[in-house]
């Protein structure tokens, strides 16, 4: 169909006006087709502010009808002749009315003190999960050092380092192209590392971002870096079902991956920001950067961000906005050839198995400073 068929075809389908055959194609079309589904979005979202703005009017004209009704002047005068007892009462006890005021008010401010509602962390909704390491390289290395002074064996120090922050990162292809967030990394770093479930560290380099998707394409470049068996994941490429059960696996506390699950919540993120799925998991800082995967073993979103203010409630960006950061990655930064998997090994499997095939895959991303 056409343009103009399709906003028609729209409109229909937002003003209930399709018969229960036609509601049913159009949602199967909405489901198969992202860029329809996105129209869909945009429409009703300006369908919603003309009816605001329409509103706004309506109101204006009313106001507007009440004050040509309003006597000004009489109102002055009569108020000025024969005032009201409130003001009779403000003109007799003013002095005490402002002093029991005073008084409410500095209790009232006290009370929301003291219950931290001026706490910074509260007015902060949605936060990043970068984990920022204080303390821990110090610590670490004082560790090492005490083992090397008893055993007399050297320890490579990129081993050691758990660097200034620490995300998680999985595998995009076999020879060594890896994704994570954009903020796990950030515009100002070092060096940058990978560590994989059997504690080896590999050194990567940035080679694309694209910041306003929060995604970040990294490529191991470390000569004791062999390829990895074919990936078992694929990439979902078409829209997520509310309800679906996902799980994701990273590393929020310390070396060992941490598996966690739960079920999609909403098919739009934060304050409906239509980049990212809300999902209802358990997600902390360390996570950023994890796959999120479906039942069949299919990776849908990067693990991004929680809500702090309710418990379970997280957030991880579509696969279909890592989808256009890998087509609009120059070719000339890629120094391999970068091809997905188009099939899930993992389908069939039961959640322990899948875990077992998954967690080589994924890797702890640290970043140093």
């Amino acid at each position: 169909m056409d343009n103009n068929q399709l906003t028609e075809a729209i409109e229909r389908y937002l003003n209930d006006n399709m018969s229960s055959n036609e509601r049913s194609q159009f949602d199967r079309l909405r489901k198969e087709n992202a860029d329809i589904d996105s129209r869909i979005t945009e429409h009703q979202h300006f369908a919603g502010l003309l009816k605001q703005y329409r509103e706004r009017i309506a109101l204006e004209n009313r106001l507007n009808a009440i004050h040509n009704e309003i006597d000004v002047h009489a109102l002055v005068e009569e108020m000025t002749v024969h005032p009201s007892w409130i003001v009779q009462l403000w003109r007799n006890h003013h002095s005490k009315i402002s002093v029991a005021a005073s008084i409410a008010i500095f209790a009232v401010l006290t009370a929301m003190f003291f219950a931290g509602y001026f706490n910074k962390s509260n007015q902060e909704h949605y936060t990043e999960l970068r984990r920022q390491i204080e303390n821990v390289k110090r610590t670490t290395e004082q560790r090492i050092n005490q083992s090397q002074m008893q055993n007399n064996a050297p320890t490579p120090r990129r081993h050691i380092n758990p660097g200034n922050y620490r995300g998680t990162g999985f595998a995009l292809s076999a020879n060594g192209y890896i994704v994570t967030n954009y903020h796990v990394i950030g515009d100002r770093f070092d060096s940058l590392y990978v560590q994989n479930a059997a504690g080896e560290s590999f050194y990567a380099r940035l080679v694309y971002s694209e910041p306003q998707y929060d995604v970040a394409i990294l490529k191991i470049d470390d000569d004791s870096f062999k390829n990895l068996p074919a990936l078992p994941y694929s990439f979902k490429k078409t829209k997520s079902d509310l309800g679906e059960n996902v799980y994701t696996i990273g590393y929020p506390e310390g070396d060992s991956p941490v598996f966690d699950r739960g079920y999609l919540s909403s098919v739009n993120g934060y304050e409906s920001d239509s980049v990212e799925y809300r999902v209802s998991i358990s997600a902390n800082p360390g996570n950023s950067g994890g796959p999120l995967l479906n039942s069949n073993g299919n990776v849908i979103g990067i693990v991004s961000g929680k809500q702090t203010l309710t418990a379970g409630a997280s957030y991880a960006i579509k696969t279909k906005f890592l989808l256009k950061a890998i087509q609009n990655a120059p070719l000339d930064s890629l120094s391999g050839k970068l091809s997905l998997s188009n099939k899930s090994m993992l389908t069939g499997m039961n959640r322990v198995q899948q875990i077992k095939k998954m967690q080589n895959y994924v890797f702890q991303v640290k970043v140093y400073n």
